[in-house]
């Protein structure tokens, strides 16, 4: 295959990936990052800093604040967008178009490669023109040098992105991986790259932050600005009690070294993509499953937990047929008792045995141990665990191709109301133990933390799933602030997990259910605007 034509269907794939809602929400995301990497002079809430000081804002330091936090977001979030371009090809029958051409394996996979690096570098050069305008709104620096600016965009960022698209082809080619286990396996090992990426002697540079913190460092001393015994370079999104002093910072200077462990990172970027072509079969069934075809010949993803959630059929599918079908008039009667149990029946009906073992085995936990780690362990892992099945609500029918059949459906927004409340069933199931212990314990501000809760995570699910029509933007969002509220930030908190002398230091349920119910609102605001568009 021809360089041109491999670059003609990675391109092509690219187009229509940028078409897609979760794309547009990526890029929104991408640009809050951007101003959150340069804070303002008078600030408390930064993401790099030198113990008390800070660079000035010129475009060395602009770069290299905005860069790391890109690194750190599209390492995570991009891999949910990127992932899924084999499947979509398999879902819509182009995979098997390309199984009866030439075209080979490796060429398939390499394309894919660079249609996932495509979509990840329009993201990151998206928050580096971002970056230039937080530069000259923030103002103490207004010349812009472009190679100072981008330099560690291409050295610092880009690798990693690399790596991250890489990982999204090799996950789509093992079957286990293909599924919503793929999606929670990636968040976990994003956070090891975030974490152990960030130590001095990580392998290829990690994170790029060795170098930049180390020229930091120096400048600070240099300028008598310090830092003083103690304080220590971090990058993350951090509080501090007074504004961050600046100093002056020429740039980091990446040596060869360095650049050489960048490169040999891509490269190996590269060998990882190559490495599916020994067992992927490239839709050919005379080279067996390799995407399980013939075990799903529908096309659908199987979720961990044993059902079929049926991946994103729909959003890469055909186009449905642009007719309008006939609406009954609505029945009289008491219709949504029914019409909630058997959406309940639809969100949990099919999960495995083994995902109940498991929920009774945290739900005795939660019975018997001390009232302390129910609500700082138990609850969270509780309320975790149903994150691929609480992914599907608000999306599910798009997924599955059934927006046309519903269409006939006379009362839609009840529907919607029927998906969400048997989340809010499963959050109660789920968190009954956890509720039990704090209403034996008399926590009247713990019951009504955890009744926020349980209304708070429906809510995102469906909102999330009916603006992007995917489950993966749930998943995306939901684990890392899950993560952040395990970790004892208050400010997020929408469980009650995080404590002082033993009572909530979240916000106040009431502005959690008011959160709760602002993205119920939106939720059914988008479904009445889509319905308004097809009909």
């Amino acid at each position: 295959m021809t360089a041109l034509a491999l670059a003609g269907l990675a391109a092509g794939d690219f187009r229509d990936r940028v078409r897609r809602p979760v794309y547009a929400v990526t890029l929104l995301a991408a640009v809050g990052l951007g101003y959150l990497a340069v804070p303002p002079v008078d600030g408390h809430w930064v993401i790099l800093a030198v113990g008390r000081y800070r660079g000035e804002y010129d475009s060395a330091y602009v770069g290299l604040a905005t860069a790391l936090a890109g690194a750190l977001w599209l390492t995570l979030g991009g891999f949910y967008v990127v992932r899924k371009g084999i499947g979509r090809d398999e879902e819509t029958g182009v995979g098997q178009i390309l199984a009866a051409t030439p075209l080979r394996t490796s060429a398939y996979l390499v394309a894919k490669f660079l249609s996932n690096l495509l979509v990840l570098g329009s993201m990151l050069g998206v928050l580096a023109l971002t970056a230039a305008a937080m530069q000259l709104v923030r103002g103490e620096h207004r010349a812009i040098d472009p190679v100072a600016l981008l330099t560690p965009f291409v050295v610092t960022a880009l690798p990693l992105l690399a790596v991250t698209a890489a990982a999204a082809v090799l996950f789509e080619t093992l079957p286990l991986l293909r599924s919503g286990t793929g999606n929670v396996v990636w968040f976990f090992v994003a956070l090891a790259v975030t974490i152990g990426g960030q130590s001095p002697g990580a392998p290829f540079g990690g994170l790029g932050v060795g170098q930049a913190a180390e020229s930091l460092r120096a400048a600070a001393l240099a300028a008598g600005a310090g830092p003083v015994e103690g304080e220590e370079f971090s990058l993350g999104l951090t509080k501090v009690d007074t504004p961050l002093v600046p100093f002056p910072w020429a740039g980091a200077g990446f040596d060869g070294g360095f650049l050489l462990q960048r490169l040999l990172l891509v490269l190996l970027s590269v060998a990882l993509v190559a490495l599916p072509a020994l067992w992927f079969g490239r839709f050919d069934p005379a080279r067996g499953l390799p995407a399980a075809a013939a075990a799903r010949p529908s096309g659908r993803e199987s979720a961990p937990s044993g059902r079929d959630s049926a991946g994103e059929a729909a959003q890469s599918g055909p186009v449905p047929v642009a007719f309008t079908l006939p609406r009954t008039a609505p029945a009289s009667g008491r219709t949504f008792g029914r019409l909630l149990s058997g959406e309940v029946r639809i969100l949990a009906g099919g999960v495995s045995p083994w995902w109940w073992l498991v929920t009774a085995g945290l739900t005795v936990a939660g019975l018997t141990a001390p009232i302390g780690a129910v609500t700082g362990v138990i609850l969270p892992a509780l309320w975790v665990w149903p994150v691929l099945v609480w992914s599907g609500l608000g999306s599910r029918h798009a997924e599955n191709g059934l927006e046309v059949l519903l269409g006939a459906y006379p009362a839609a927004r009840r529907r919607l109301l029927a998906e969400w409340a048997s989340g809010v069933v499963l959050a109660a199931v789920t968190g009954a133990a956890p509720l039990i212990r704090l209403a034996v314990a008399g926590d009247a501000a713990g019951v009504a933390a955890w009744t926020a809760g349980a209304v708070f995570v429906p809510s995102l699910a469906t909102a999330l799933g009916v603006l992007s029509r995917t489950h993966r933007l749930f998943q995306a969002l939901y684990l890392p602030l899950w993560y952040l509220v395990v970790n004892q930030v208050a400010a997020l908190d929408y469980m009650g997990a995080v404590r002082t002398d033993g009572h909530p230091a979240g916000p106040a349920p009431l502005l959690v259910l008011a959160a709760a119910l602002a993205l119920l609102g939106t939720a059914f605001l988008a479904g009445a605007a889509r319905r308004e568009v097809k009909g």
